[in-house]
C-alpha cells in the first residue's frame, strides 16, 4: 500500500482560522499536522506520497523520507490526485488516501483501515460533514469525488463499479481542521502530536463551553 497526502499551498492555508490564527500561525498549523500525517502513515504503508503545486511544500517534506511529487498544470484537488494516483499505480494495485490535516490519526487506524482493505475493494473514514479523511481504495478504475459530501460520492462510485466497500467510522480520524472548535478537540485529545504541542506553544487555551459551540478558544494572557 502507498499513501498519497495532497497538499494545499502553505500560503492558502486554513483560511477559516484567521479570526483565531495568523498567517503565519495557520501556516505553521498546516506544517505541523502535515508532519504528524506523515510520521504516522510511514509506520505502516510502503511508501508516502506527497502532492503538491508548491514549491515551499515540497522542499519542506524533502528530508521526511517521502516522493516528492509536483503536480502538473492548473488542476483541482481531485485532478492532482489522479496525477499521483498515476504514479502509483506502477508500484502499487491500492493507494490510501488522506488529507493533510488530519492530526489525531493513529498508527492503529492506519493498520485497521488497510485490514478492512484484505476483504474490501474500497475502505473510507467519513469526516466530520460528510467529507473523506481517509480512502483506501484501487488504483485501476477510481474516479476521485473530493469537495462536498465526497463521503457519499466516493461510495457511489465503489457502487457503480459493484466494489465491496467498507465504512471505518472514528472520530479521531473524522476530526479535520477548519474551524476554532477542532483546535480545541486537537488541544483536548492529541496528545504526543506536534500540532497540540504547536497550538499550545501559540498561547491558545480550550475551555468547555454550554453555548452554540462545546468548546471556547481564547488567547492566554499570562
Amino acid at each position: 500500500t502507498i499513501a498519497i497526502i495532497p497538499v494545499s499551498r502553505f500560503t492558502h492555508a486554513k483560511t477559516r482560522l484567521s479570526p483565531t490564527l495568523t498567517p503565519l500561525e495557520r501556516e505553521n498549523l498546516l506544517k505541523s499536522m502535515l508532519k504528524d500525517v506523515i510520521g504516522v502513515l510511514k509506520q505502516k504503508v510502503s511508501e508516502v506520497v506527497v502532492i503538491s503545486s508548491d514549491e515551499e511544500v515540497l522542499r519542506y517534506v524533502d528530508d521526511m523520507g517521502v516522493v516528492s511529487l509536483k503536480e502538473n498544470g492548473k488542476t483541482d484537488l481531485n485532478g492532482a490526485l489522479m496525477q499521483a494516483i498515476k504514479w502509483c499505480s506502477k508500484l502499487s494495485d491500492q493507494v490510501l488516501i488522506v488529507p493533510s490535516d488530519v492530526p489525531l490519526m493513529k498508527v492503529e487506524h492506519v493498520d485497521k483501515i488497510i485490514k478492512m482493505g484484505e476483504t474490501s475493494d474500497l475502505v473510507i473514514a467519513p469526516a466530520k460533514g460528510g467529507g473523506t479523511n481517509a480512502l483506501l481504495c484501487p488504483v485501476r478504475d477510481m474516479e476521485m469525488k473530493f469537495g462536498e459530501c465526497s463521503f457519499f460520492e466516493h461510495i457511489k462510485v465503489a457502487s457503480l463499479q459493484n466494489w465491496q466497500y467498507a465504512v471505518f467510522d472514528s472520530f479521531y480520524m473524522s476530526l479535520d481542521v477548519n474551524t476554532a472548535e477542532d483546535l480545541g478537540e486537537i488541544m483536548l485529545h492529541g496528545w504526543d502530536t506536534a500540532t497540540r504541542s504547536f497550538l499550545k506553544s501559540t498561547g491558545l487555551e480550550v475551555s468547555s463551553n454550554h453555548g452554540k459551540e462545546r468548546l471556547r478558544i481564547k488567547r492566554s494572557t499570562s
